[in-house]
């Protein structure tokens, strides 16, 4: 759907004398396809429009958020709202809280990848997969981030000296490894 073509249909739902809001989810839908499309100021140009009708909708509040953080550049500000979601989303459905809490995992993260800062962001869209494990858009953003391997010795940190070496001696006895060069004694 065009941006011209979703706000002249907003208005003509205005103009029947109820009020100038379209359902949240029509929004919604709306900021999705523009997002599809890679039209992320679009976007979030409709979920500005939407926030002044549904300040509280956590759908709205998490979608708005992210694109604040990719759009605006507003990082701290977009994962503020994204959180602010979370408190505004209360469903003791739990089908309703299985489609929705990935949706803001999801936001959240997508916000925390903006600001740089990856951990965060995984850690977000782990929790989302723990609500919905088959979320294509979730798996979709940690198979981009890509995963590391686990350490070669599971009960020392990954910072660990020891699980450093093992693991640089085993890269380089791997198939396919290329030698590294070693620094020379009598430098």
């Amino acid at each position: 759907m065009k941006q011209d073509n979703f706000n002249e249909r907003s208005k003509a739902e205005g103009s029947k004398g109820t009020s100038d809001a379209l359902p949240p989810g029509e929004y919604v839908k709306a900021a999705r396809a523009h997002i599809r499309n890679g039209q992320r100021k679009q976007a979030y140009s409709i979920l500005l429009q939407a926030m002044a009708f549904y300040p509280d909708h956590a759908v709205i509040l998490s979608y708005c958020g992210w694109l604040q953080a990719i759009v605006d550049k507003k990082c701290k500000s977009g994962i503020a709202v994204c959180r602010r979601a979370f408190v505004a989303f209360k469903s003791s459905d739990p089908h309703t809280a299985g489609i929705v809490y990935p949706i803001l995992y999801l936001n959240l993260g997508r916000a925390f990848l903006a600001a740089g800062m990856k951990k965060e962001a995984v850690e977000n869209f782990n929790k989302g997969l723990k609500h919905d494990r088959g979320h294509i858009e979730l798996k979709k953003e940690m198979q981009l981030l890509g995963t590391r391997k686990s350490p070669p010795v599971p009960f020392l940190s990954r910072s660990n000296p020891i699980n450093k070496y093992v693991g640089i001696m085993l890269d380089s006895t791997s198939p396919g490894a290329q030698p590294q060069s070693r620094r020379s004694i009598n430098h």
